[in-house]
């Protein structure tokens, strides 16, 4: 048996707790500053509200005051925060993390420069520690939501990393006959790809959206999903290679697999959907006041990038119409007017 501590009790750093209990594994589960609600509900009740889910027995709890407390002896830690929390687990996580103890990350985003660089958030957390501390930052890609992980729903899923043997360790650790994990040391081709299935989430669930305003809640408007969804898979692949990844993981459980899962619920859809329907990004921001928009950040990110690249020659803006569409709805305020004749 082994102690993992999960910092970050939200949505999938708490839904990692089922296939670590599962395993026989002791879960430490601290909660951010954001989560002290959460954390105090689950210790009382074993109760996660937002997820409308008992969490495994046995998990033992911590507010944020008593991280250090958590990671006493801990053996493997799961970074369970959102992009939005990747900076303060940076500043404030990084620095206590004992040496030599892996660190496997749920977060899914890309960091940009200012001269158009991009960098997966574990190339961005091991940028940010010392070399001498020894530790290795993985990451989790894939079709994976939280509530269905924690009904043991069948589930496939990628760990990225640099670190074959560490990769290794973690899925003895975590995968079970319901959770199944493959290993990859491009962490490029995988982080590229669940880092923009956010993005181009937006752009079916669009589609979706569309249909309802135009034919009514019964529309049955496949054929537009279809063509979104096929020119995101061409513009995921052309960001992957950009990346320096193996874009054939666009076609697979990382890219065209995450995504397919993204737009049957969740946040990102109802964006997507509100845009769609003929709102504003104004408009529907304030009607997800509130909401976490992880797909916001990538788009605007990943456009600004291509837009530095395309200045040093690197990139044809023109591949990645789709993307720069998106960015115009949300940054720059154009209606959602789908290019369908820009599609390559």
């Amino acid at each position: 048996m082994a102690i993992i501590t999960i910092i970050g009790a939200g949505m999938m750093g708490s839904g990692m707790s089922r296939p670590a209990r599962e395993n026989g594994h002791e879960v430490r589960l601290v909660g951010t500053p954001l989560d002290r609600e959460i954390i105090r509900e689950a210790s009382v009740s074993g109760r996660h509200v937002p997820m409308k889910r008992n969490l495994p027995d046995g998990i033992k709890y911590y507010q944020i005051e008593d991280v250090k407390t958590a990671l006493q002896g801990t053996d493997y830690i799961i970074c369970g925060v959102s992009s939005f929390g990747v900076d303060w687990f940076a500043d404030e996580i990084l620095p206590i993390l004992p040496n030599g103890i892996p660190v496997l990350s749920v977060t899914k985003g890309l960091m940009d420069d200012e001269q158009g660089n991009l960098l997966t958030f574990p190339e961005f957390l091991a940028s940010r520690m010392p070399k001498e501390r020894n530790i290795t930052f993985s990451a989790i890609g894939g079709p994976c939501t939280s509530y269905e992980l924690m009904d043991k729903h069948q589930t496939m899923v990628y760990f990225c990393g640099p670190d074959k043997a560490v990769l290794e360790q973690f899925k003895a650790l975590l995968q079970t006959e319901y959770y199944h994990i493959e290993t990859s040391t491009d962490i490029r081709g995988v982080e590229g790809c669940v880092a923009m299935k956010n993005a181009y989430a937006v752009a079916v669930s669009m589609a979706i959206g569309m249909a309802e305003r135009l034919d009514g809640p019964d529309a049955y408007m496949y054929n537009p999903q279809a063509a979104m969804f096929g020119q995101s898979i061409r513009e995921m692949t052309r960001i992957v290679r950009l990346l320096g990844g193996n874009s054939d993981l666009a076609g697979g459980i990382p890219g065209a697999g995450d995504l397919f899962v993204t737009i049957f619920g969740g946040r990102t859809r109802r964006l997507g959907y509100l845009l769609g329907y003929g709102k504003t990004y104004a408009e529907a921001k304030e009607e997800l006041k509130g909401v976490t928009l992880e797909s916001v950040v990538i788009i605007t990110r990943m456009s600004r990038a291509l837009r530095k690249m395309a200045e040093q020659g690197k990139v044809d803006l023109a591949d990645f119409s789709l993307l720069l569409f998106l960015d115009s709805v949300i940054n720059q305020g154009a209606a959602a007017d789908i290019p369908w004749n820009t599609f390559r």
